[in-house]
């Protein structure tokens, strides 16, 4: 099992409504990919101070479990993902770090 895990950082702070309608779509279209086993989303947790460390600091976290790496090549490559993602960009810019990794417990 691969866990795929995306910190997701976008250029301005968005509405609770618009982050909510962001994630709900990145979950739906990585859900009908087809590929995956399961998506969970979750919003940072913002700590006094943190805005100043040179850091990418999240928005949101976005966690993606799939059953092998080429299982998770498919799930990127699948029909949809690209089109949330330019209209997204397109309307809220925002950068991602992420990591591909076995569980962590």
């Amino acid at each position: 099992m691969i866990n795929h895990t995306m910190i997701v950082s976008f250029d301005q702070p968005l509405p609770d409504a618009e982050l909510d309608q962001y994630l709900a779509d990145i979950k739906q279209v990585m859900l009908d990919s087809g590929y995956v086993q399961s998506v969970a989303t979750r919003r940072h947790l913002p700590v006094p101070g943190e805005e100043a460390i040179p850091a990418l600091i999240a928005t949101a976290l976005v966690h993606v479990t799939v059953a092998d790496i080429d299982a998770l090549t498919k799930a990127f490559s699948a029909p949809g993902l690209h089109e949330v993602i330019d209209r997204w960009q397109s309307r809220h810019p925002y950068k991602v770090a992420w990591a591909n990794h076995e569980a962590l417990v």
